[in-house]
């Protein structure tokens, strides 16, 4: 966001697709690319250079006088990028914080905004599981809206979608109140967390700190110094020693979700082949239905 550059943009593209992958898995994040994030970008694309016309290098000229430029679609391309980077980064954003991450982090501190983050976040699931619920109880008795005529789809949709809000407001209510008996917000009051602050967390944050650094450092001294307007300048190509030492930072910044993500699978997988060979277990028990079926007594 800060940095348009386009190497730095093709970085912190892979690298948050290759992270959502590893997260989500190959088809899941084919599906949202195709449906949400690329149709996303290309409207981006297709819009900048629609209502943008500076730049010198100049493609077609309207009969209204306004240009299609080449500076004005680069430029809509790497808003695009910057969109879909955005989307990519908050879709794993999602997935590792939960509610009670936001109520660790914040619910001393603040106490009432943290706990409407985190109802949101968990109404939001529940909200879309709830409205297949109330659609499939309105086609049970004959309010589908998948086959009727257009005013009927419009009166049922709209019946489901005040159930769903009816719905969605008593149940945040009985959970404020739930809360409220519970002392929430209390000066005092403690709670329960499996989460620490150890010397791994120090040693990511102070590595985060100083890569963010240098990098920001790169930039403040132009060494990716980048303008579409008038005519498009890049700099760092060739790439110079400052350059590729600050996409270098950037790199390693952004993949060490990433790395903790492999690093936690290898030491998972390692930890159950010692233990299979240390007791003795047969070789489906790391698997899930083997597991489930397999009794073993401990000494």
């Amino acid at each position: 966001m800060f940095c348009l550059h386009p190497v730095v943009l093709v970085i912190g593209f892979l690298s948050a697709l290759i992270y959502a992958v590893s997260l989500r898995g190959w088809r899941q994040i084919v599906g949202v690319l195709v449906k949400f994030i690329l149709p996303g970008m290309l409207i981006v694309v297709l819009v900048n250079p629609a209502f943008n016309h500076y730049g010198v290098t100049v493609f077609y000229t309207f009969e209204n006088g306004n240009s299609l430029t080449l500076e004005a679609l680069v430029y809509g391309i790497v808003l695009a990028m910057v969109l879909g980077i955005s989307m990519i980064w908050f879709h794993s954003f999602n997935v590792i914080m939960t509610g009670d991450k936001f109520v660790y982090l914040f619910g001393k501190v603040l106490p009432a905004s943290s706990l409407i983050l985190s109802m949101v976040f968990r109404f939001v699931p529940k909200f879309s599981h709830q409205a297949q619920i109330i659609r499939k109880g309105q086609k049970s008795i004959g309010r589908d809206i998948s086959n009727n005529t257009f005013f009927k789809k419009i009166k049922y949709g709209l019946k489901i979608f005040s159930i769903l809000v009816t719905w969605s407001l008593e149940n945040a209510i009985e959970t404020a109140d739930s809360m409220k008996a519970r002392g929430y917000g209390l000066k005092g009051r403690t709670a329960f967390s499996i989460y620490r602050l150890d010397k791994r967390n120090g040693f990511l944050l102070m590595l985060m700190v100083i890569m963010a650094g240098l990098f920001l450092f790169t930039v403040s001294k132009d060494a990716l110094f980048v303008s579409y307007n008038p005519i498009i300048v890049i700099k760092g190509f060739p790439l110079t020693w400052l350059s590729g030492f600050g996409l270098l930072s950037l790199t390693i910044f952004m993949n060490i979700p990433l790395g903790l993500q492999f690093w936690e699978t290898y030491h998972w997988r390692k930890s159950l082949k010692q233990l299979s060979k240390k007791r003795e277990l047969p070789s489906y028990f790391n698997q899930m239905d083997g597991a489930k079926n397999y009794e073993y007594h401990w000494n």
